[in-house]
């Protein structure tokens, strides 16, 4: 099945590590509506104590969509385990046109109190997990970009900022979220000639999610956030914008609806009015 002028992502085939919950979920269902073909690699087969959803309840979700769903069971610091989600993905769907680096752990603590465990699973999704992910899509990314079929790689993570704040208040994390950007900013260069586009998006304030409510700044922070549906949206413009023309960005959500001219955000607040909304990490 080819795009269709309505629907871009009619037929197009996504893989997203994470993407049982929250901004990934969100992401995967705006793609659903076009009739994409999604492969989720997340680990939460059984219910969470503290989070919502599960990989089975979030490809139910995208099926009451639009979307033909591939749920792999599985854990993308490890590499057969990703290997094998890519294979079957090709396999059933025919190849992958979108890969989204969604997966994420955060641990803000600073360097003296941020244990060794903490600091290598950080290092492990974020930074290992976008590369290997993105490594082994590289063929599939080709053939798509051979068949025109407009090919993407996406990766939640921020602009490159060297203000030494960021690295100052939690370097664990920044070396961990600043890798995934740095893996934009060389498959970006990488990749130009195949005519496969590359970047990072990250959003202009705090989003609410569990992660934000769980360990960051509670409901306080959440009423102060603006829902996922942003990062979902900008997203979808990211992906149907020209592989060719658009690669090597730093996208801020916000910044990409405006270029749609989309600039009246009241709708992606959680509580509405004119409150000072939080703005997020390393902006």
């Amino acid at each position: 099945m080819t795009a269709t002028g309505d629907k871009p992502l009619s037929g197009r085939t996504m893989i997203m590590s994470g993407g049982s919950r929250g901004i990934g979920l969100e992401i995967a269902k705006r793609a659903a509506a076009d009739g994409a073909n999604i492969t989720l690699i997340a680990k939460t087969d059984q219910p969470h104590p503290k989070l919502p959803g599960t990989i089975h309840t979030a490809a139910a979700e995208l099926e009451a969509a639009g979307a033909t769903v591939l749920p792999f069971v599985g854990d993308v610091r490890i590499d057969e385990s990703v290997a094998e989600a890519v294979r079957l993905t090709t396999e059933r769907f025919g190849g992958i046109d979108i890969v989204v680096n969604n997966a994420s752990a955060i641990d803000l603590s600073p360097t003296d109190s941020l244990a060794m465990k903490k600091y290598d699973l950080m290092q492990d999704i974020n930074c290992r997990g976008t590369f290997l992910l993105s490594k082994l899509c590289i063929p599939a990314l080709r053939e798509s970009a051979a068949a025109g079929r407009n090919p993407h790689i996406l990766t939640l993570s921020p602009p490159l900022n060297l203000d030494p704040r960021w690295a100052g208040s939690s370097l664990g994390y920044t070396i961990a979220k600043y890798g995934m950007s740095l893996t934009t900013l060389g498959l970006a260069e990488e990749l130009k000639s195949d005519g496969v586009a590359v970047n990072s998006l990250w959003p202009r304030t705090t989003i609410a999610t569990a992660a934000v409510r769980n360990l960051l700044g509670g409901e306080e922070m959440v009423r102060t956030s603006r829902t996922p549906d942003i990062y979902a949206d900008a997203a979808y413009l990211v992906f149907t914008a020209p592989a060719t023309e658009t690669t090597g960005n730093f996208f801020l959500d916000d910044e990409v609806l405006a270029a749609h001219g989309i600039t009246d955000l009241d709708r992606y607040r959680v509580t509405p009015g004119d409150e000072p909304l939080t703005t997020d990490l390393f902006l």
